[in-house]
């Protein structure tokens, strides 16, 4: 059987926790922040757990995570 190649965008987005799950950071924390408020950015600071629909697929895509 050969290796499985690894998405590396996808591997710089994505780490792995210590039960398994799937650590992201948010999106829209880029640019036009000065009509966001100040509660929408601190809340976009904090990382997100990939959603359980999509976990399949990234773990498709990540194999040696």
């Amino acid at each position: 059987m050969p290796k499985i190649k690894t998405n590396r965008a996808a591997a710089k987005r994505f780490k792995v926790t210590g039960t398994g799950k799937l650590k992201r950071s948010k999106a829209y924390k880029r640019h036009i922040l000065t009509k966001k408020t100040t509660k929408t950015k601190r809340n976009l600071r904090k990382a997100a757990i990939v959603d359980a629909t999509n976990v399949k697929n990234m773990k498709k895509i990540l194999p040696y995570m």
